[in-house]
């Protein structure tokens, strides 16, 4: 099975986006699809009539359970998996318009930002080609300077010269072989000096925060206004292509419209997920810090709500943004949430408490299991590690034991369990090249037993 990676959005059915998640997250069936029609419903609604689109709004999500159970997990594949600007915030960064900290604006010029990236990144593949043409042109002109007709030279081994009219064919032909060479690798060894372009950034002289709440594009004035420093640095010749590849891309871009693209997918298909929106949460009759937790809610609600929000890169409008806001709600409620931000998450999933043979399953099946981690970890110090079913077993056991009997983290445990158990083994490893190790329920409860015995000393072990 191949790695997962960004599918075209026409092939993003509801089923193929929670069998992609089913890759890498055991269980949540309801939360998987209630994002996965989210995002299907995207691109329905980029195919309604003009008219229609504008009145048909996300129907952003509530993901509700204890922490450790998948909801972040599930945002990070999708944002390997969509082709849409995503980012992902935690509510507790923010606060409210007055105090000291970030505003919740912010978020929507992080999601420009992202759209930006992922707009230049594709802009730049179509370009590629011609870039890389004229990036090994100016890494030959930095190898054989004068080889084209006319112009100053050095010979291959850097001695100055000049390049007779009559030999100008001569340059031609030893600049094509060079080419040839180059092409072929056999110049990687070589280094030369390339000169590559560098913008002072402008936050480090004028404070980067207050720009970025103007949403004045400073930076890009500054940068239409005068050329960009250059910079002589000696690389190595695939170093320098590589450079210089990014360098005449670049070039070959047309800001304007890649800007103007970014924006209008930030608008049409972004996607914001909000972890820790339970933290947020203002109790009822609270004082004190929970007035603030109040006032991001108050912040919050114009951009779930739909606004325009000024950017350096233009006004973004918010109204087509799907919110994804997650929390373990395990001290406040949702209902503790104001009634208004409420209502802008029609969609509530509970995700559910992992059990004893959830965390079997985590360790045995995801492309990413804790299990194969460790394993191709230890395989680069000559260590072959192998888990049998007991072994995994016992560690699955071990984990839902110590949630019961001490807070409950749900999947994080086993990373916990699994360092406990082969601390020993990873620590000695070098010295221990071309043997294995098998990891049973004896070995298990061997490294772990002692400590849950004793609940005062697990509670700081594990």
């Amino acid at each position: 099975m191949s790695a997962a990676g960004p599918v075209e959005p026409d092939q993003l059915t509801p089923e193929r986006v929670v069998a992609e998640l089913d890759r890498y997250v055991v269980g949540q069936q309801a939360a998987k699809r209630a994002v996965a029609v989210a995002i299907r419903n995207r691109w329905r609604r980029m195919r309604l009539p003009a008219d229609l689109r504008e009145e048909v709004t996300p129907k952003n999500i509530l993901l509700i359970g204890p922490t450790g159970v998948g909801k972040t997990e599930i945002a990070r594949r999708i944002a390997t998996l969509i082709r849409a600007p995503f980012v992902k915030v935690e509510a507790t960064k923010y606060t409210e318009v007055g105090y000291v900290g970030r505003d919740v604006e912010s978020i929507v010029r992080d999601l420009v930002e992202a759209s930006l990236a992922l707009v230049r990144a594709e802009k730049r593949g179509e370009v590629e080609g011609r870039a890389r043409d004229a990036a090994e042109e100016r890494v030959l002109d930095a190898l054989l300077p004068g080889s084209r007709p006319n112009d100053p030279a050095l010979d291959p081994f850097g001695f100055a010269r000049e390049v007779p009219p009559s030999s100008a064919p001569d340059a031609a032909a030893t600049r094509a072989r060079l080419r040839e060479r180059l092409r072929a690798g056999a110049l990687d060894d070589r280094e030369v000096e390339v000169q590559v372009e560098e913008g002072q950034p402008l936050g480090s002289v004028l404070g980067a925060s207050s720009f970025e709440q103007t949403g004045v594009d400073l930076q890009g004035l500054l940068e239409r206004l005068g050329p960009g420093r250059r910079r002589t640095r000696r690389v190595k010749v695939p170093e320098a292509v590589t450079l210089l590849t990014a360098q005449e891309a670049d070039t070959l871009l047309d800001r304007e419209s890649v800007t103007a693209e970014a924006v209008r997918r930030a608008e049409q298909s972004g996607i914001v997920f909000l972890d820790e929106i339970d933290k947020v949460a203002a109790r009822r009759g609270a004082s004190g810090p929970d007035v603030s937790r109040e006032g991001v809610q108050r912040d919050l609600l114009p951009l779930v709500e739909g606004t325009t929000v000024s950017t350096r890169h233009g006004p973004v409008r918010t109204e087509h943004v799907l919110f994804v806001a997650a929390g373990a709600f395990h001290v406040s409620k949702p209902s503790d949430l104001m009634p208004e931000l409420q209502g802008r998450f029609p969609i509530r999933v509970q995700l559910e408490a992992l059990t004893e043979a959830d965390f079997v399953r985590i360790l045995e099946e995801p492309r990413n299991a804790l299990t194969r981690q460790h394993a191709a970890l230890l395989e680069t110090e000559g260590v072959a590690l192998s888990f049998t079913p007991d072994g995994v077993r016992e560690v699955a056991r071990v984990a839902a034991a110590a949630n019961a009997s001490q807070e409950n983290i749900g999947a994080r445990r086993l990373a916990t369990i699994l360092e406990r158990v082969l601390e020993e083994v990873s620590f000695d490893a070098p010295r221990r090249a071309g043997t294995s190790v098998v990891v049973d329920a004896a070995f298990v409860r061997g490294r772990v037993a002692s400590l849950l015995a004793n609940e005062d000393l697990a509670k700081y072990v594990l």
